[in-house]
């Protein structure tokens, strides 16, 4: 079955086949996949600093060096979903100071824009259960410019664009390799891996090949008992010929077998194997007297690139009579033994090849699975399962990607969905354990225990997750994750489902009722977009799992009472909220505290409070049905959102709303201590979500929810005061009604702002900030001077610190939302039409403006007339050369005015919107 039932019937793919044995997060098809992350250094898991700077507690020069607490990192890789066994791909260009294992980027505080990975790769494609993955790196053949990166990004500001690797030069002439990595699953355990590496330069150049192996290190912290082991397999180990081996145990995983097939074309055809142990090297860090170990983490760096002959043990090639006699890990002598006598815990495979021709291929390849070798390991069943998977995988997309869509806009939806899958990665933090340490580690600092998510000790996962960016955000955030899931619910309902579930879940879900916003800290706050999230799945889902809404309806109860007790301290139906997601969009942070008895009174918060309770509305309607206390529950939500509706248009003493009847717009407003209150009128994205806030209820809500219908009607009649939100327009075919915070007159007012282009509608989007502050807007506000100006790229400001900017630029989630809600409007006001834009004197209907909202969205990744994509901009992949072409990459945001692709340059979470845009169906247009 197709995900969504309710689809155009269409014979089930191999890959549906597999989906569907697989709804369970344990099924075997689930076990193995590209969880391991892109980033873990620099993670707030692994700071156990007192001054909580987790990007310099463990950086970059340190990653290959020390032993990882909580997950592990690496190229191209993938790994159970336990976390315990580990492979990726290690590269070497003979030019290196240090091993190529992990992307290189600047921290928080040496970007100057923040955080920004300084690498160029690509999620080419994947199925939900990866039985079949794509993976491409570019690896320059020059010496990675390490030090220049940083120098340059440290001298330039804030007003200047970011320095790249194509800056630096090493780059030019297509001097480096394609680095492309296959996986295909012959079964749930059975990978079968290629890595084919391609000269793209003018000249011969050298290159290393090192596949890796290896257990995340738990056993030295004092939690975790069980063993695990490596242990080299020789030559001699069976009678398949031009094979070398690696045997992995764990007593939770069992038995695994990496073998590496001999190599032609090598400097060497068979590669030779050396093991370490994953463990941090005490000695070269910290002058320390020993290492836990003989052979530390960083042993196989060493060994390959600055050849430390006793920093691995090297593998006998010929025979298993290889021995060691070197100091064990207590330092003492060790007796001569035989290598597979004493365990390790990380292998590489190396691969030499001095000279690979100018566009000449080097591939190797090797299968990780729990079989025993045999004469079918590389026979004709190897290159078969990947010649079938990748198949199957154009058949599984065939039927995902509605037919009338180009070949352009396939392509898009493809590679957004891949970057999607791509992005799933173990996320393991007990925060208890964080917090007071390991046994057998020195205790943390006492400032830990009153510091960063002290008050988040029940939070403990171990579990897969849809990250937001591999590198720049390896770690979920709960309203990121919530668009992840709308896209993800149409190749991968079921996962899609339990990540809602999983942030509702008491291990996640803070007691009190709140998610967890993201790892730096919990305790901030996110838009409630859940339940609008929750509602999307369902309907691509066809509709087909009630319990499903009812498991999460239950718990966003839960989360709604603790936003009307802690961010509604006063109860006026009016919330705060602080910066909710848009860092630096208002003229201070809002964030930071506030004067006593001062209350900022936020146009986005109460909106997102109103759209949350519409769409916990929905879902309660969907439920009443089958149960009459979701009627009941139904009416709470219509009470609330009628609350909302009134206060957003009255309160406080002097009568101030958040709409600005003269200047026709919603605004935050910040009331003071004696009662008085003042409109901050800055035109933002803040006044533009009132329109998310609309609901039209189904014709048949008076049969099916009685006590709802007649607590609707007994306000109409008695309380016409409070009823504000409902909006009712007489058609054709008879009368409608709908829950709308912005009706009457009011709607056409914001559309016009909407829809200027000298305002916020963009080539490409709708801006986060009206273009009307080219000159920047100022103002007094209790006596301190603030300015706000339309930045249309890369933020001037450091509020926030990172790369994030609201100021302009064209944010792909909120663009989304906005176009349904359009479509909502419409679907109550079908007759309505706007013009488009604003003063052209064409007008359109408001689903056809959506539709232009959409397409706009879309058109960031569609080539021009020019060939040029406009999330390209004006870095290297807007070259003529086809071979930087051919990669799209998706964005954090987009520039204002040209579209260019800004922030995080890999972040297909919520951006892979594109691929719900391209991909849903009329039957998933429900408004409720």
């Amino acid at each position: 079955m197709t995900p969504g039932s309710d689809r155009p019937a269409a014979p089930p793919t191999a890959e549906h086949r597999r989906l569907a044995e697989s709804s369970d997060p344990g099924a075997p098809w689930r076990l193995w996949g590209p969880y391991l992350s892109g980033r873990q250094w620099g993670t707030v898991r692994e700071d156990y600093s007192a001054d909580g700077d987790a990007w310099t507690s463990l950086p970059f020069d340190q990653a290959h060096q020390r032993a990882y607490r909580w997950g592990e990192d690496g190229l191209g890789g993938v790994c159970d979903r336990f976390g315990f066994l580990n492979f990726s791909i290690a590269l070497w260009n003979g030019r290196d100071p240090v091993l190529k294992e992990r992307l290189f980027g600047l921290t928080n505080g040496e970007g100057n824009h923040g955080e920004d990975v300084k690498e160029y790769w690509w999620a080419v494609d994947s199925t939900p259960t990866h039985s079949w993955m794509e993976w491409l790196y570019r690896y320059p053949q020059a010496e990675y410019p390490y030090r220049l990166l940083r120098e340059a990004n440290a001298a330039r500001g804030r007003d200047e664009r970011e320095y790249e690797l194509s800056d630096t030069g090493v780059l030019d002439d297509n001097r480096f390799f394609d680095v492309a990595v296959t996986y295909a699953k012959a079964g749930p355990d059975d990978y079968c891996i290629t890595v084919t590496a391609t000269n793209h330069g003018p000249d011969p150049a050298e290159l290393h090949l090192l596949p890796q192996l290896w257990f995340r290190n738990t056993w030295a912290w004092g939690r975790d008992p069980r063993t695990a082991s490596l242990r080299p397999r020789g030559r001699s180990f069976s009678t398949v010929a031009g094979v070398t081996a690696v045997r992995a145990e764990h007593e939770m995983l069992g038995r695994y077998e990496l073998v590496a097939h001999d190599c032609p074309a090598a400097d060497s055809p068979a590669p030779t194997l050396l093991l370490c142990d994953n463990e941090t090297d005490a000695v070269g860090l910290y002058g320390a007297e020993r290492n836990r170990t003989r052979y530390a983490k960083n042993g196989i760096d060493r060994y390959v690139v600055h050849g430390d002959a006793d920093a691995v043990f090297v593998a006998g090639a010929d025979d298993d009579d290889v021995t060691d006699t070197r100091p064990d890990h207590h330092g003492q002598d060790a007796a001569p033994s035989g290598p597979g006598s004493e365990p390790r815990t990380k292998a590489a495979f190396w691969y030499r090849f001095s000279a690979v021709a100018p566009g000449a291929s080097v591939s190797i390849r090797l299968r990780l699975s729990t079989d025993e070798p045999g004469e079918a390991t590389f026979g004709p069943d190897f290159d078969a399962v990947v010649a079938d998977r990748r198949l199957e995988a154009d058949e599984f997309y065939d039927v995902v990607i509605p037919a009338d869509r180009d070949a352009v806009d396939r392509d898009i939806a493809r590679r957004a969905f891949a970057g999607l899958l791509w992005g799933k990665q173990l996320y393991r933090y007990t925060v208890a354990h964080w917090l007071s340490g390991d046994p057998a580690s020195p205790a943390p600092p006492a400032q830990r225990l009153t510091g960063r998510n002290e008050s988040w000790g029940h939070l403990a996962l171990a579990d897969v997750l849809s990250m937001p960016d591999e590198w720049e955000y390896p770690w979920f955030a709960s309203w990121d994750l919530a668009f992840h899931c709308v896209a993800l619910a149409h190749v991968d309902p079921a996962f899609a489902k339990h990540q809602l579930v999983l942030l509702c879940r008491e291990w996640s879900m803070h007691p009190n009722g709140q998610l967890p916003a993201y790892e730096w800290e919990f305790g901030d706050v996110n838009p409630p977009v859940h339940a609008w999230a929750t509602w999307q799945v369902y309907l691509i889902d066809g509709r087909r799992d009630p319990d499903f809404l009812a498991r999460i309806l239950s718990k966003l109860l839960l989360n709604f009472a603790w936003w009307l007790n802690r961010k509604d301290p006063d109860g006026s139906d009016l919330f705060e909220g602080g910066f909710l997601g848009m860092d630096n969009i208002g003229l201070f942070d809002r964030s930071k505290g506030l004067p006593p008895g001062t209350r900022l009174q936020q146009s986005d918060a109460t909106a997102w409070m109103a759209f949350s309770c519409l769409q916990m509305l929905t879902i309660a309607v969907e439920l009443a049905p089958g149960s009459k206390a979701w009627d009941d529950v139904a009416t709470t939500f219509l009470e609330h959102f009628l609350s909302i509706a009134k206060a957003m248009t009255e309160f406080g003493s002097h009568g101030i709303s958040l709409w600005d009847e003269e200047d026709r717009f919603f605004y935050d407003v910040l009331t003071h201590p004696d009662g008085t209150s003042e409109r901050l009128r800055v035109r933002s994205m803040v006044g533009l979500l009132p329109l998310l806030g609309v609901a039209v209820p189904p014709a048949t809500l008076a049969e099916q929810l009685p006590d709802y219908t007649a607590r609707l009607t007994w306000l109409v009649r008695h309380r016409p005061q409070d009823s504000v939100g409902l909006q009712s327009c007489t058609g054709p075919d008879g009368s409608r009604t709908a829950l709308a915070l912005v009706g009457g007159d009011r709607l056409p007012a914001v559309l016009s702002r909407l829809f200027d282009e000298g305002a916020f509608l963009s080539p490409h989007g709708i801006r986060s900030l009206s273009a009307e502050y080219r000159t920047p807007f100022t103002t007094v506000v209790d006596g301190v001077p603030f300015g706000i100006g339309y930045e249309p790229g890369e933020s001037h400001s450091g509020m926030f610190g990172g790369n994030s900017n609201w100021r302009g630029p064209v944010w792909f989630p909120v663009n989304a939302l906005l176009a349904d809600a359009l479509r909502s409007h419409g679907a109550f006001d079908p007759d309505r039409t706007v013009e488009v834009p604003t003063g052209s004197g064409r007008s359109m209907s408001l689903a056809q403006a959506a539709d232009l909202l959409d397409d706009r969205l879309i058109g960031l990744f569609r080539p021009g007339p020019d060939g040029r994509r406009p999330s390209d901009g004006s870095r290297i992949e807007a070259t003529d050369d086809p071979l930087w072409r051919a990669h799209p990459t998706f964005s954090e945001y987009f520039d204002g005015d040209t579209g260019e692709g800004l922030g995080a340059s890999h972040q297909t979470g919520w951006t892979a919107l594109v691929a719900h845009l391209l991909c849903r169906r009329p039957e998933e247009d429900r408004h409720g």
